[in-house]
């Protein structure tokens, strides 16, 4: 089914248009070479490239159209959901510059559905795309923005808490998140009814934010990191007494400071709460930093190896408490305890 109203096609390709634009600045023109930025002009141009096919095929008649440009609207559609992703997890974590494990997982992807394009082209297999591709590329976008409201939980919560209040840059992300979540259920709407909906719908979100960012006075900081979470205020102290009970109950029961690489998300996960939230726990409520929290467990450890006056030599010692060496054994020791190893270990013989 196609359309020839010209306020219709005003209205679907008017997002679709400036999309484009917005995009070609966040990525090559910004001013601020920053991570989110880049991931929010990716954005920017799958959705446009998306809704561009959508409008395309809508005003176009059947014998008219060129597959190519279908396709690559469809490639589009697979690449919507990773951007939203990467873009919220870049802007929650201020990433500066972008991990090589993301970079190969967007390289992998990419690569796959260039395969994709070569051994089986839309033009010479339009049922299959029309099929299978297509459900499995809205399968990938409805799978990404679910893991996307995951990583925007802590930015959610805030909305349900009295004393704390959301910033613009946070507010802007939400808002994100919901605009992607209506296009792809328009598109999943359009899909089995009116195709029309994703259009129209695109250009309404992209619109609504460009409202929001003309009309906070503070919009200069949308595009800028967001501050650090719970870096202004500490955990209130019954519910930090309770977190510190539970951290040392996990780092005795799983010996944490024995693994020479363990990280803050590990013990995190174990605690079942955010890295953001342990690491206030350590430096605000407690002053010290995780290495130097480790590094309290690993002495001690070390200490009684040293008061049971055993046969092992130091070395051997600071290895079994969780070091990954004999300097930073004996440093770490005399900084902590305030004599080396051996002079600790004379007092026991």
């Amino acid at each position: 089914m196609t359309f020839d109203n010209p306020i219709l096609f005003f209205l679907c390709s008017i997002g679709v248009f400036n999309g484009f634009l917005a995009s070609f600045y966040f990525i090559f023109f910004s001013k601020e070479k920053r991570v989110q930025n880049l991931f929010f002009g990716f954005l920017l141009l799958v959705l446009s490239l998306r809704i561009g096919k959508s409008v395309y095929i809508i005003f176009t008649e059947k014998g008219q159209r060129d597959l190519s440009v279908v396709q690559i609207g469809l490639v589009a559609c697979f690449f919507i959901g990773i951007a939203l992703y990467y873009y919220l997890k870049s802007s929650v974590e201020n990433i500066k510059k972008i991990p090589i494990s993301w970079k190969i997982h967007i390289a992998v992807l990419a690569i796959i559905i260039a395969l994709i394009c070569i051994i089986k082209p839309y033009k010479s297999n339009v049922t299959i795309w029309n099929g299978y591709f297509i459900r499995f590329f809205y399968s990938v976008w409805g799978f990404y923005i679910l893991i996307s409201g995951f990583v925007l939980k802590d930015v959610f919560r805030k909305l349900f808490v009295k004393n704390e209040k959301l910033t613009t840059s946070e507010l802007w992300l939400i808002w994100v998140f919901i605009g992607n979540v209506l296009i792809f259920t328009a598109y999943l709407v359009g899909y089995f009814y009116l195709y029309l909906v994703g259009t129209i719908t695109f250009s309404v979100v992209f619109y609504v934010l460009l409202i929001f960012l003309l009309f906070r006075s503070n919009r200069e900081n949308v595009f800028k990191d967001i501050p650090e979470k719970y870096a202004s205020k500490k955990i209130k102290t019954k519910e930090a007494n309770a977190l510190v009970a539970s951290l040392n109950s996990v780092m005795l029961e799983k010996q944490f400071h024995k693994n020479t690489n363990v990280k803050l998300i590990d013990i995190a996960k174990e605690l079942q709460i955010s890295t953001h939230q342990l690491s206030q726990l350590l430096n605000d409520n407690l002053g010290k930093s995780f290495a130097f929290f480790i590094n309290e467990y690993r002495i001690e450890e070390a200490k009684q190896l040293l008061k049971e006056n055993n046969q092992f030599t130091l070395e051997a010692i600071g290895f079994e408490a969780g070091f990954s060496s004999k300097s930073t054994f004996y440093a770490t020791f005399k900084k902590i305890v305030g004599q080396t190893p051996s002079a600790f270990k004379k007092q026991y013989k």
